[in-house]
């Protein structure tokens, strides 16, 4: 049995036993690290987001792409959140957070500390991922996800330097919330670490 690596008696389709083959040991050594030299740092802000596992999902995400801190608001789970750790494996250990039950108050804060607030939201004047540039890249940023129904909340989208969205193309306006959060997170850094 390999320890660390959680297994199922039988599969879920045929029903049949089941074991797990690896056939190279699994370590920190198996993948390729990148030599990007840090950037910009980017922090990401959860405002009440409702799913636990989409909150460990973004953990996940922002600890693959360097994101300094995790700052967890309102409803959002916090790593103490069994349901998190399932879809975080182990991410909520490398990266660092913290929670405000006042996410308005949180917003202030982190302003107060010089960071800027760009929020990942659909609505008028907001502006698509793809138009941001390294040249913005100008101090740490924040990115900020809102609610998987209702968004962003507005007294902290108020606080917001930027609006960005991802652009669609189906008749679907928004993505789930960690995938919508990934590709965004994913474009910020990439232009973070290279600036």
């Amino acid at each position: 049995m390999v320890t660390g690596v959680e297994q199922s008696a039988r599969c879920p389709r045929c029903r049949a036993e089941t074991r797990l083959v690896l056939t190279r040991p699994i370590t920190r050594e198996t993948y390729q690290e990148t030599s990007l030299e840090p950037g910009v740092p980017i922090d990401a802000f959860l405002d009440n987001i409702r799913s636990a596992w989409n909150v460990g999902a973004m953990f996940r995400t922002a600890d693959g792409l360097g994101i300094r801190r995790m700052h967890l608001a309102g409803i959002t789970a916090t790593p103490e959140n069994g349901h998190l750790l399932k879809t975080a494996l182990g991410a909520e250990f490398h990266v660092a957070w913290d929670y405000h039950a006042d996410g308005v108050a949180a917003a202030h804060s982190l302003l107060r500390q010089g960071l800027r607030l760009w929020a990942l939201e659909q609505e008028a004047g907001a502006e698509p991922l793809d138009r941001i540039r390294r040249e913005d890249m100008t101090g740490p940023t924040v990115l900020v996800v809102g609610n998987e129904i209702s968004g962003v909340d507005p007294g902290i989208l108020e606080l917001c330097e930027r609006v960005i969205y991802l652009p669609m193309h189906g008749i679907k306006r928004s993505l789930n919330a960690a995938v919508a959060f990934a590709i965004a997170a994913y474009e910020i850094s990439n232009l973070a670490f290279r600036a």
